[in-house]
C-alpha cells in the first residue's frame, strides 16, 4: 500500500494533533502516524494540563501567555464545535511559591513586558489568603526519610499569583478536539501503526511503516513523545545538536482534596519548588500532586518508553504525597497509590525543540513533555512556521512576538532554567 501526502506527522498526542491541524489549515495535505489506536493516549494524557506563565525565557512567557488565550476560546481556535466535547479551561489561579532557583524580579520584568496580571504576596498575605496551606520555607527539598525533612522552620515565604493560570480538564480530549479538527481540514490519521524507516538519499521523502505501507512525502515531522529519539535514530538525525532529548518516567496522584481547598469551586494550582511539588484541584473535590524533580530525588530515567511501568507506586506515592502534606497540613495522605504514571520526552533544560535538522525535510517538535501542553494551541503555529522557513510568530491574541530561535536544536542550554519541569 502507497500513500501520497505532502506533509507526514509522525505522534498524533496534544502536539502532534496541533501540528497537523495547522498544516492541513494551510492546504497541504496531511497523514498522522500513530502507533495508539487514537489521539492523545500516549503522554499527553499523563500531563496535569497546568495553564501557566511562569518560564525562564521571553519566548516561553510569550507563547504560554498566547496559548492562554487560545484555549479560553476553544471553539474559535478549532473554528467549530467539536461532537466528541470539548476539553474546557478552568481558570482558577496559580500561586508560585517564592524559591531562590526560580527568581521572582526576573519573571516579573517580563510578565510587565507581555502584560500578564499578577500579585505579589509576601507571607503575611500568603497565609491570609491561603489559609489551609503553611507558609514556612523548608528549602531545600528532601526525602522524606530524612529527619530533617521534619523539622520546623521559622523562615517563611511569599508568592506569585497569576490570577489567569489554571487547567484543561481533560488532556486526552484536547487531543482529540484537535485531532478531530484537522480531520475536517482533510487530515488523515493510520493508527496501530509505527515507522520503521525514514526513506529518502539526503532529503526526506516519506516513511515506511510496520505494516508495509509507504508514506510519500517531502516533509516528515517528528513528534513521538518519549518514542521521539527513536525516530531520529532512524532519521540520522541529532549528532552535534546543543541539547537532546531522554525518556523519563513521571507520576501524578489523585487524593482527596483537604477541607476548604477547593472551597465551592476548584482551588488554586500550586507550583511549589521549596518542597519539589505542584498541587492541581481537580473536580470532585480532588487534588492532583506531581513532583517537580527534586535534586534529593533520583530521577527515572528509562531506556525504552514501552517498558515504563504504566501504574503510580507507592514510593513515589509516599514521597509526592507528604511533601504535599507538608505543605496542606489538613490533607491525608491514603494507603493506596492513585493517580496516573507515563513517560516524558524532555531535554537537558526542560525547553523543547521545535526546529529543523541538518536532515532535509525532517523536523522535530519533541521535548515538549511536562511543560508543553499549555502551548499545545501555538505549537502547530510555529512548527508552520518552521517549515516556511519564518524566524518568528506573532501572536493573534496578544501581538506578542515568539522568537523560534529560542527552541533551536543548536540553541545555547538555558542557563536560567530551574532544571526542573517548570523549565
Amino acid at each position: 500500500m502507497s500513500v501520497t501526502a505532502d506533509v507526514v506527522v509522525v505522534g498524533a498526542g496534544v502536539i502532534g494533533s496541533s501540528i497537523a491541524f495547522e498544516l492541513a489549515g494551510t492546504g497541504r495535505s496531511v497523514v498522522v502516524v500513530d502507533k495508539t489506536s487514537g489521539p492523545g493516549q500516549g503522554s499527553t494524557s499523563a500531563s496535569s494540563a497546568v495553564i501557566r506563565f511562569n518560564y525562564s525565557t521571553w519566548d516561553g512567557i510569550a507563547l504560554s501567555w498566547e496559548s492562554k488565550h487560545c484555549w479560553e476560546k476553544w471553539a474559535d481556535h478549532l473554528e467549530g464545535v467539536d461532537d466528541a466535547g470539548m476539553a474546557k479551561f478552568h481558570r482558577v489561579g496559580m500561586v508560585f511559591l517564592d524559591v531562590d532557583i526560580a527568581p521572582m524580579d526576573r519573571v516579573l520584568e517580563m510578565f510587565d513586558r507581555a502584560g500578564i496580571p499578577y500579585e505579589v504576596w509576601d507571607a503575611d498575605e500568603l497565609a491570609r489568603r491561603m489559609p489551609g496551606l503553611d507558609p514556612g520555607r523548608f528549602w531545600p527539598p528532601k526525602r522524606i526519610e530524612d529527619p530533617a525533612f521534619w523539622e520546623d522552620t521559622d523562615r517563611r515565604l511569599g508568592a506569585l499569583w497569576t490570577p489567569d493560570a489554571g487547567f484543561v480538564d481533560d488532556p486526552g480530549l484536547a487531543a482529540v478536539n484537535l485531532a478531530n479538527g484537522a480531520k475536517r481540514r482533510g487530515a488523515r490519521f493510520l493508527f496501530r501503526r509505527q515507522v520503521v524507516a525514514v526513506l529518502g538519499d539526503g532529503a526526506v521523502n516519506g516513511v515506511r511503516l510496520d505494516d508495509g505501507t509507504t508514506v510519500s512525502a517531502p516533509v516528515v515531522v517528528n513528534a513521538a513523545g518519549p518514542w521521539s529519539g527513536r525516530l531520529n535514530a532512524l532519521a540520522g538525525v541529532g549528532t552535534g545538536w546543543s541539547v537532546t532529548v531522554r525518556p523519563m518516567r513521571q507520576e501524578v496522584h489523585h487524593v482527596p482534596a483537604p477541607t476548604g481547598y477547593n472551597g465551592e469551586g476548584i482551588g488554586p494550582c500550586v507550583a511549589d519548588l521549596d518542597l519539589g511539588v505542584y498541587l492541581r484541584g481537580a473536580p470532585g473535590d480532588g487534588l492532583l500532586v506531581g513532583g517537580t524533580e527534586p535534586e534529593c530525588d533520583e530521577l527515572q530515567w528509562v531506556d525504552d518508553p514501552d517498558a515504563g511501568n504504566p501504574n503510580p507506586t507507592a514510593q513515589v506515592f509516599a514521597a509526592q504525597v507528604t511533601r504535599a502534606a507538608r505543605r496542606l497540613p489538613e490533607l491525608g495522605v491514603p494507603g493506596k497509590p492513585i493517580g496516573v504514571a507515563g513517560v516524558y520526552d524532555v531535554t537537558e533544560d526542560w525547553t523543547p525543540i521545535y526546529d529543523g535538522t541538518e536532515r532535509a525535510g525532517f523536523y522535530v517538535a519533541i521535548g515538549t513533555s511536562g511543560n508543553q501542553f499549555k502551548n499545545a494551541p501555538m505549537v502547530g503555529r510555529l512548527m508552520r512556521a518552521v517549515i516556511d522557513g519564518e524566524s518568528s510568530v506573532v501572536g493573534e491574541h496578544t501581538r506578542l512576538e515568539i522568537g523560534l530561535a529560542a527552541f533551536g536544536r543548536a540553541r545555547p542550554r538555558n542557563a536560567d532554567s530551574t532544571g526542573t519541569v517548570m523549565g
